[in-house]
Parts: C-alpha cells; structure tokens; sequence
C-alpha cells in the first residue's frame, strides 16, 4: 500500500481507546525518580508524521531488510518496543510481520495509531499499547518474539541496563534482538548529558537559543565534511540518514533527548553475550556522536566472546 494524497494521517483525539484496550502499566520507581526532567519525544514524533511518504516509509522497509538481513518477515512476530513515530512498526507489518508497538509517551502512541488507522485499519495483525521497557510484570505477559526492536530507545529510560536486561526474556530462543545505543564519547558525552538536561529545564519559549545554535553548528560540520569528500551535502538530501527519518527532527531529538546514557560496543556486546546472545551485526559510529547498531540471535548455549572487528560483515562504520 502505497503513501499517496488520498492517505491523509488520521488524527487520534486524546483518550480514544487502543486496538485492544490495554491499560496503562504502572512505571518502575527506578524510571520514576530518575525521569523527572523529560524530553516530549512523542510531541517531536507528531511533527516528523508531516514529513512522511512513501520514500521514507520504503527506506525504514530497506532499514530493517538490511540489518536483519531477511527479505520480509511473513510468519513473524515483531515488538517494537519504544515505538515512537510508528514508521518501524507499519515497515514490519508491510513486510509481513505480526506487530507490537509499545510506548511510554502518550502522543507515540496517538502516532502509531494514526499510521495504523491510515495503512491498516481494522488489522488484527498490528496491535498499539502504552506501555513500559522497565516494567517487567508487563512485559512478561507479551510473551516472546521472533524479532524485538528497540532503536534509540532504552538509553532514554533513565535506567538503561535495567531496559537492556529487560528485553533479554522476550526474544525467542533463535529471534532476533535489534537495539541501537548512544555510543560513550566520555567527557563528551558528559557534556552533552549536562546540555540536555539544561534544554530540559529551560522553559519552551526560551528553548531555540540552546538549541539553534547547536543545530546550526551540527548542519555547517555535516555539510563542510560533505563538501570536504566531494558528496552531495546531506542538509539538501531527503532524508537524514539510510533510516527514512528527518534531518531536523533528528536533530531535535538529539539535542532534547533526555534521559540520556551511553555505553561503548564492547559494553553492549559483552553484556548480551552473558545473556548467551550472539553478534549477527554491528553499524558502529566510530568515536563520534550517535547510536551503535546490534543486531544479536539469541543462542541456546552462552556465546563465545565476541570481538569488536573493524571490518567485515560483522562491523561497518558510519560515516
């Protein structure tokens, strides 16, 4: 099904009740104390739903084909655990999988369910709920997955080891488990903490002098580096980045997103590998600024240590 002008985004009034009426879990106090200062990242989502088409809806369908490495998904089930615009979510189900989306933030949800609501009224197959990565009894009851997605996710819940290890039980033994952490810069990711908390706390009308001037500075740097390798400038190019998402809209979310942890590849590898996952794939950014990709199976028996390649179809790095 394709995005054309006949496919208007539906809007979802406030307190519409979901596809199968789940309630609201209850957040676990580590997230509750440690999420008092919050970015809106569903009111973020809301605007990027503007920019969507059937480019962009394609490139998040060729997203997942290549990471996962499958041609569709018929036949499996798919948790999109932070599902955020929905766009991950509606890829999955157009490539043929049953899909979870779950969120903590109400108008991600209200999202989802306007690109349901468009693609796939009435579908059984695509199910929405509000929901939380740290709330285990809740996620218990899910059951388990051949494919749980969590990208750019858990490095927001203010808890993010907790949200890694909670993703652990819900991937079916030979599923597959697609996360996507902020990479440690050290002092610079410390830096970038305090600068997003701030944004946080400054009141929205005062909000563009922090972030203007970063978003500017980010767009001069792509664009020189650009100019610098003889490349097209990616500030003129449809999208941001090989995931059909907005250049602006990721920037928004990078400056405001808040809670903000990190971890290094190795740290994420070492850990899923004590919870006998295997490493299929890993899309590192290097030393810079953004998300690590993994795309682990999880094994019967614990894996073996996994080394961190630089090359190879086991590594690539993001320019």
């Amino acid at each position: 099904m394709g995005f054309t002008r006949d496919h208007k985004i539906e809007k979802i009034e406030r307190g519409a009740s979901l596809t199968n009426g789940p309630a609201l879990t209850a957040q676990r106090g580590s997230q509750a104390s440690k999420a008092e200062t919050r970015f809106a990242f569903g009111k973020n989502w809301q605007r990027f739903l503007t920019y969507l088409n059937d480019e962009r809806i394609a490139e998040a369908e060729k997203s997942l084909r290549n990471m996962l490495e499958l041609e569709n998904l018929s036949g499996k089930s798919f948790l999109d655990i932070g599902c955020g615009s929905g766009l991950f979510s509606l890829a999955a189900r157009r490539l043929g999988a049953k899909v979870l989306s779950i969120d903590y933030d109400p108008q991600s949800v209200d999202c989802a369910l306007q690109l349901k609501n468009t693609f796939f009224p009435l579908n059984e197959d695509w199910q929405i709920e509000r929901g939380s990565a740290l709330d285990q009894s809740y996620l218990h009851k899910q059951g388990t997955f051949d494919v749980v997605y969590a990208w750019g996710v858990l490095h927001h819940t203010g808890a993010m080891w907790e949200a890694l290890e909670n993703m652990v039980p819900l991937v079916n033994n030979g599923g597959k488990l697609f996360v996507a952490i902020y990479n440690d810069q050290g002092k610079k990711s410390e830096i970038w903490r305090f600068v997003k908390r701030t944004y946080n706390r400054t009141p929205k009308s005062l909000r563009f002098l922090i972030l203007w001037p970063i978003g500017a500075s980010i767009l001069s740097g792509m664009t020189i580096v650009d100019l610098c390798r003889l490349r097209k400038p990616r500030i003129g190019s449809t999208f941001s980045s090989p995931r059909g998402m907005s250049l602006w809209i990721d920037i928004v979310d990078w400056v405001g997103g808040y809670p903000f942890e990190v971890a290094s590849p190795s740290q994420i590898i070492d850990f899923y590998r004590r919870h006998a996952f295997c490493l299929d794939k890993l899309t590192s950014c290097g030393r810079k600024l953004g998300c690590n990709q993994f795309v682990f199976t999880k094994c019967q028996e614990i894996a073996p240590r996994e080394s961190v390649v630089k090359s190879g179809s086991r590594s690539q790095h993001q320019e």
